[in-house]
């Protein structure tokens, strides 16, 4: 099986502190992985590695063929990283936010009204102005635009944030659609149990390292958030 991210080794600073302290790991294309770990664990900084975000520093890094070390530029197009922060802008409508981020990605106008039906938003949402809407519809809007550039790898950092029951189901279909239609999924989430149900297998971080892999249904039981260090995560 072709593998998406290997990483050998891999070292990301913030100055002189460890964002990640040597991961070495293996991700498949079309694989599902569910990042655990506390706070400060590294996962969201694997996360922004992979999408291009912060450089690495030492070992090897490779990201659907992409040299971490030289091609993070040409790599986040084919990436997307849905985290806590929309990157939609509050003037322009719903239709308007999902087009220009459709364009950025160079991907078909076509996926525009597919991705909003998706989200179950309705027409007097797709016409409102971003600043306009409720914190799950511009969670749901945050959504659309992520599936509407069709990345080749999902990089979800506590995705059902902020979603209501029907969303969160909705987003974890759309995960499972995206898995099997070949993309990579990775999922750092302290929802062990929704987790479970969509991923292939859990890789657990702790001080910027991968301290253990296995199959996600083997332990449901979380890990603890509290950390003593600085928060990386």
């Amino acid at each position: 099986m072709a593998i998406a991210i290997r990483f050998r080794e891999a070292v990301s600073l913030a100055g002189q502190f460890p964002l990640l302290a040597g991961v070495t790991c293996d991700v498949a294309e079309g694989e599902v992985v569910h990042l655990r770990g506390p706070n400060g664990a590294g996962k969201s900084s694997l996360l922004r590695a992979c999408a291009g975000l912060v450089p690495i520093r030492a070992g090897e890094a490779f990201v659907l063929g992409y040299d971490l070390r030289s091609d993070r530029e040409d790599l986040r197009r084919e990436v997307g990283l849905l985290g806590h922060a929309s990157f939609l802008y509050d003037e322009l409508t719903v239709e308007d936010n999902l087009r220009f981020a459709i364009r950025a990605a160079r991907r078909p106008l076509d996926h525009l009204e597919p991705a909003l039906d998706k989200m179950e938003l309705p027409s007097r949402v797709r016409k409102a102005r971003f600043s306009q809407l409720s914190t799950g519809q511009r969670r749901r809007v945050t959504i659309a635009a992520f599936i509407a550039r069709t990345p080749r790898l999902w990089l979800l950092d506590e995705p059902h944030a902020g979603l209501d029951a029907s969303a969160r189901d909705i987003l974890d279909t759309l995960i499972v659609d995206a898995a099997q239609s070949g993309a990579t999924v990775l999922l750092a989430s302290h929802e062990f149990d929704r987790a479970a149900e969509v991923a292939d297998r859990a890789i657990t971080m702790s001080g910027g390292q991968i301290i253990a892999a296995q199959s996600a249904a083997t332990t449901t039981t979380p890990i603890s958030t509290k950390d003593g260090g600085r928060d990386v995560a």
